[in-house]
């Protein structure tokens, strides 16, 4: 069963058709942060891994706050990053009251300011609060059988009973991906786009 699911999904993949995952908010820590929210010598713990090698789901949970409400538990992202991050829908920005450009995951220079709480303290963040840019994973060889390369924008046609073609899709190439689009909830819910859900990439 595996063995013809491998096959499946390497023939949809030939043909240009990439599985769209749906990310809410979340947040990624740096070490330094993340002990001063769950306390000293703490390290992040492993949960559920996801679609990106390397990339888990943690057990731990954060509150976020801004002008207007606060947010709770809240999903943090591992391993730790080198800057912390606040990766929000624009409807989450307008709940919160916070200001977040449109970036790629980590542009975080002059984003938003928000401020995040955990069982053992909460930090401040002048900057880092963003909504992350529509974008598609592509592994290296995957790039090249598809004529991709990084950088490149392209649209992509969201296959469901609600069809959206998604305009300025950001391809990030490199050899530690697995083929995978990301949107978040607004988009996600634009386009009626729940479960197992393909898009069509255009050129």
């Amino acid at each position: 069963m595996e063995e013809i699911v491998r096959q499946v999904m390497a023939a949809v993949e030939k043909s240009g058709l990439v599985e769209i995952e749906v990310s809410a908010r979340h947040v990624h820590l740096t070490q330094s942060d993340f002990e001063i929210i769950f306390g000293k010598g703490k390290t992040m713990t492993p949960k559920r891994d996801l679609s990106q090698p390397g990339q888990y789901l943690a057990a731990e949970r954060v509150d976020i706050i801004g002008p207007k409400r606060k947010m709770t538990n809240v999903a943090v992202l591992g391993p730790v990053r080198k800057d912390t991050q606040v990766e929000l829908s624009r409807s989450d920005c307008i709940a919160l009251g916070v200001k977040a450009p449109l970036r790629e995951s980590g542009d975080v220079a002059g984003s938003g300011q928000i401020r995040i709480e955990g069982p053992c303290g909460a930090i401040d963040i002048p900057q880092g609060v963003i909504v992350a840019h529509k974008h598609i994973h592509v592994p290296t060889e995957m790039a090249e059988k598809l004529g991709l390369h990084d950088k490149q924008r392209v649209s992509v046609e969201a296959i469901t009973e609600r069809p959206v073609v998604f305009k300025d899709v950001i391809i990030r190439v490199s050899d530690n991906f697995r083929f995978r689009m990301h949107v978040d909830f607004d988009e996600a819910n634009g386009a009626d786009i729940s479960g197992f859900t393909l898009g069509k990439i255009i050129r």
